[in-house]
């Protein structure tokens, strides 16, 4: 179904930097996997508390 919205038989923008050359939808997974990895580095972990007893 979400196919049908985007049209994936299409030619793909691409970014260029000097040399490198990427295009637009690999940059978008690319920023989308650091930004998932850097919220499952920052998020607590479920049941996780502090101990201020000693033990």
């Amino acid at each position: 179904m979400i196919a049908a919205i985007f049209d994936l038989n299409g030619k793909p923008g691409f970014a260029h930097w000097h040399f490198f050359q990427m295009s637009v939808p690999n940059i978008i997974v690319i920023v989308l996997m650091l930004l998932v990895f850097v919220v499952a580095l920052l998020a607590p972990f479920p049941g996780h508390t502090r101990d201020r007893g000693g033990r």
